[in-house]
């Protein structure tokens, strides 16, 4: 995963998927071995991800409401945000039906 250190750092162009957690939730280390799977059969950084606590105004701007949570950005914005990690399969078949739009 590509750690986002400055906001700047995330896509203007094209599409993403930005992984927000915080360091002390259980469920998103979880979600976290989870996207780190489907890098692995990928076998490149597909995801950024992002420290809720040290990007307070971007989870207000965009109305992130917990964490974990992939926003599935496109062309500078967000098209989804998925907070239900419910299994390395749905989270796969999302992200390929997004690549087919």
């Amino acid at each position: 995963m590509k750690e986002v250190k400055e906001r700047k750092v995330l896509p203007e162009v094209g599409r993403g998927y930005v992984f927000i957690y915080s360091p002390f939730c259980g469920t998103c280390h979880l979600a976290r071995e989870m996207l780190d799977i489907i890098e692995k059969m990928d076998g490149k950084d597909i995801f950024y991800e992002m420290n809720a606590s040290l990007f307070p105004e971007f989870m207000q701007e965009y109305q992130v409401s917990s964490v974990p949570c992939l926003l599935i950005w496109k062309d500078g914005g967000i098209e989804e945000k998925v907070y239900a990690f419910e299994s390395v399969t749905k989270i796969f078949n999302l992200m390929k039906e997004k690549e087919k739009l």
